[in-house]
């Protein structure tokens, strides 16, 4: 009995220490004007010095229109080739689906790397319950 509790608790220590190798994040973006080109410079030099970071970007109200088709920061600058490029790197862009019915958005006004969540707030809280650190730029 001695030795199976031991054996358990060595099994739990170990899982326990490789889920904790790979760092898990989640930025928070619901305003595109204050936060969109601030988030993807994090993101950029997050994974630059972590790059075995796991990043997934949640997006509602206003933070959905940096993925939009044709969206550009304050400088005339695409989001498209930035958010293209830290997706190939394993970044998941989720939007919010309540605000897209909210503000009369169809999914396909949005560039390819987008994904859709039911609710972009029940998604970071389900997040940070399996451990995900949480960042607001």
């Amino acid at each position: 009995m001695r030795i199976r509790s031991t054996l358990i608790a060595l099994a739990l220590a170990a899982s326990s220490a490789l889920s904790w190798a790979q760092d898990r994040v989640v930025y928070h973006i619901d305003d595109t004007a204050t936060q969109a080109l601030k988030g993807l410079r994090n993101i950029r030099n997050h994974l630059d010095t972590d790059p075995g970071a796991k990043i997934t970007v949640v997006t509602h109200a206003q933070g959905v229109d940096f993925l939009l088709e044709g969206a550009k920061d304050a400088n005339g600058s695409a989001f498209a080739g930035p958010v293209a490029a830290l997706n190939a790197r394993g970044v998941r862009f989720e939007i919010c689906e309540l605000t897209l019915k909210n503000r009369n958005l169809k999914k396909e006004q949005f560039i390819q790397e987008a994904e859709f969540t039911p609710s972009g707030v029940v998604r970071l809280t389900k997040l940070q319950v399996q451990g995900y650190a949480y960042i607001k730029p």
